[in-house]
């Protein structure tokens, strides 16, 4: 083909399918065109013969009509997983139409959109609170209320980075807060504290270090140290506990300090996620001290971090599970709580159906999301024999469903512990066939 053979436009959508020629005329003309021209730069380019012309634009319009958002089989064992969405959510109503979202049904007047959630986490924490869209946003909007145009005293051992190059100190400083670092990156005592305190500190802040550990030379003062120096001064102390964990998950092997405990010991404000260890969708709760909560809430910022009826829904569903005693509802804390034997019978019944290789080994599950750094949870794996590992993975990353894996000493490996018994059937039909997503419109 060269370029004299170039199909026009008009052409091109000439040939389209039946289904395709039912879109909007104006995006079978923009993928035509951007198909013409990319065959034009492969001439040009001297690069092989390109692909059929309406093929590509087939292609492309089918990718329109799917979801880019989708369901996919979570088989790496790891419960938070930030790329798939951290906590998988537990199945949620939500109200088609319209909704009481502020509205206040016995009073028949405005409402505000925190009942709907606010009990529940009263109910949980016993102390007031408040929902913004993430960790990260709390955190920012309780420094922005407490202590702009001051001073938030904070260990050096304590400034982390939470993700994607978000760092807690840059986070801060947009507050409109100073940060008084004190201490050093691996001992910071309580001395260092009273030292720094002046008449600019607002707030004394403890960061739990969720997604890292420091071992060794370390020191630390405890929260209840730090309660009674800010007692003594009349200065707030706010803990942001990171993944914040509401139900005691000890017995299982995790041990992450409880936000009801941070309560207890006198923190006046915390804050923590709500789509990590509490199992719900993504949020930032920030709790305590009515006055301060109340402050907060009124600052104006609360407006722009403010959560939806999607959110609502979802987080009031997860929130009256704990509370009521269902954790095997809420499908991160159900998966973290499973123990490794009742992993291994449901592999062996897989291993049984999908043949071609497949093993069953021991191995670990984590629970990652920035959570729990050093928790390892005892599992069963399936190992898949025999194939090439990276081939594999990418052929099973392709399956409709997705099956996402991981890679182990060359091998596939696939771990039950975050597969909803639900997603098996789908998965053995993956593993034996590996259905593929359409490449065009029927």
């Amino acid at each position: 083909m060269d370029l004299r053979d170039l199909p026009s436009v008009n052409e091109v959508v000439e040939l389209l399918s039946p289904a395709a020629r039912r879109l909007p005329h104006a995006l079978l003309v923009a993928e035509a065109r951007h198909a013409i021209d990319a065959a034009r730069d492969a001439i040009r380019a001297g690069k092989t013969e390109p692909a059929s012309i309406e093929a590509v634009v087939e292609d492309a319009l089918a990718r329109w009509t799917r979801p880019s958002l989708r369901h996919i089989i979570n088989a790496t064992g790891v419960v938070l997983h930030t790329n798939l969405g951290r906590a998988p959510l537990a199945a949620f109503e939500i109200p088609a139409g319209y909704t009481n979202l502020e509205y206040d049904l016995d009073a028949g007047a405005r409402g505000k959109r925190d009942v709907h959630i606010g009990k529940l986490l009263e109910g949980i924490l016993g102390r007031p609170a408040i929902t913004v869209n993430n960790g990260a946003a709390a955190l920012f909007l309780v420094l922005n209320e407490l202590a702009t145009g001051g001073e938030a005293v904070v260990s050096r051992g304590e400034l982390i980075e939470i993700g994607d190059g978000f760092r807690i100190p840059e986070i801060m400083q947009r507050s409109g807060a100073a940060l008084r670092e004190v201490g050093t990156t691996n001992r910071t005592h309580i001395d260092d504290y009273r030292a720094a305190i002046s008449d600019r500190t607002r707030v004394l802040l403890r960061v739990h270090p969720s997604n890292f550990r420091i071992t060794g030379f370390t020191a630390r003062p405890a929260l209840t140290e730090l309660v009674q120096l800010g007692r003594e001064r009349g200065i707030p102390v706010y803990e942001d506990l990171g993944s914040g964990c509401v139900v005691d998950l000890r017995p299982y092997g995790v041990d992450e300090p409880l936000a009801q405990h941070s309560l207890a010991a006198g923190a006046n404000l915390i804050s923590f996620s709500g789509d990590k260890m509490l199992g719900g969708p993504q949020a930032g709760i920030i709790a305590g001290d009515p006055e301060l909560v109340r402050r907060v809430r009124r600052n104006p910022l609360f407006r722009a971090l403010r959560q939806d009826k999607l959110f609502t829904s979802a987080m009031e569903t997860t929130l009256r599970h704990i509370l009521l005693g269902e954790y095997d509802c809420v499908p991160a804390l159900r998966m973290i709580r499973m123990t490794a034997q009742e992993i291994r019978a449901r592999a062996e019944k897989l291993v049984a159906r999908a043949g071609r290789g497949a093993r069953i080994a021991e191995g670990e599950s984590v629970i990652g999301g920035g959570a729990t750094p050093e928790c390892a949870l005892p599992t069963y794996l399936i190992v898949l024999e025999d194939r090439d590992a990276v081939a594999e993975e990418r052929r099973l990353r392709a399956n409709n469903p997705p099956i996402i894996a991981r890679i182990e000493r060359d091998r596939v490996v696939l771990d039950l512990r975050t597969v909803f018994p639900e997603e098996e059937e789908a998965l053995i039909q993956g593993l034996c066939q590996g259905g593929q997503l359409p490449q065009a419109l029927s």
